[in-house]
């Protein structure tokens, strides 16, 4: 008998309990977990899932889970590439705009990083790419699914991003200001102008413009810039200060 209770305890070695569960037990405890907020023990099993049953009944909709746990654990990456699985294996499938927004989501939390959000630096100054990446997504869901349930909280998203695109935009301009690298300030409010209107920072963009313009002698492109400036910002700070420069010369 004891030779025996050996050997059976030898086999069991180095395997978890829920390694003998039923895959729908599995999945019930996953479930659980998961509303419960438990993700770390949620995603443990979502992998033995994935593993076990990819492709069975419950294979679509551990996916999705599978991806939601691992963005609140904040494994973005892993995420990421989740949601973008999804989409290819089910792209007709009735909960594909939840990937695209989850997608989105998980974007927005790797641009941001855990060091941002503890020490809440200006977000505007960070690499944009997973930004640009995050409305690209959420640019998708509102495009080919404008009654989902998500858009509307996509579209504020959306509008937000962009805001956050140009205040990067105005401040890599002011980078090139404080270098005299007029042409490249210019140009970069320009972009700004043409790409993100209707944003806050394009009233900056366009006195980065003129105080440009007017450092590089371009009296007529620095001219046009404050007028626009003044017809559409009358009361914008630096307009009585570009004035001034002109003034001095």
């Amino acid at each position: 008998m004891l030779v025996w209770t050996l050997f059976a305890m030898g086999c069991g070695a180095g395997k978890d309990i829920e390694d003998t569960w039923p895959v729908e037990k599995l999945y019930r405890n996953a479930r659980d977990a998961m509303l419960g907020g438990n993700y770390t023990k949620a995603e443990e099993y979502y992998e033995k899932l994935e593993a076990r049953a990819p492709f069975g009944a419950y294979g679509q909709q551990v996916l999705l889970d599978s991806a939601y746990v691992k963005y609140k654990t904040e494994k973005t990456d892993a995420a990421i590439e989740t949601c973008k699985r999804f989409v290819q294996l089910y792209p007709q499938h009735k909960y594909v705009d939840y990937a695209y927004y989850l997608h989105g989501l998980a974007d927005y939390q790797r641009g941001r990083g855990l060091a941002m959000r503890l020490l809440d630096l200006d977000l505007s100054q960070r690499d944009p790419g997973s930004y640009r990446a995050a409305f690209q997504s959420f640019s998708e869901l509102v495009t080919r699914f404008p009654q989902s349930r998500y858009t509307a909280d996509a579209r504020q998203r959306m509008l937000y991003l962009r805001n956050l695109l140009a205040e990067h935009e105005i401040e890599v301009a002011h980078y090139y200001m404080r270098r005299n690298a007029f042409v490249a300030a210019a140009n970069r409010a320009r972009y700004l102008i043409d790409h993100y209107p209707r944003t806050p920072s394009v009233p900056e963009a366009l006195a980065v413009m003129a105080r440009s313009y007017r450092a590089l002698q371009l009296e007529e492109l620095a001219n046009d810039a404050l007028r626009v400036l003044r017809l559409n910002y009358p009361g914008h700070r630096q307009i009585a200060e570009i004035e001034r420069i002109r003034l001095k010369e």
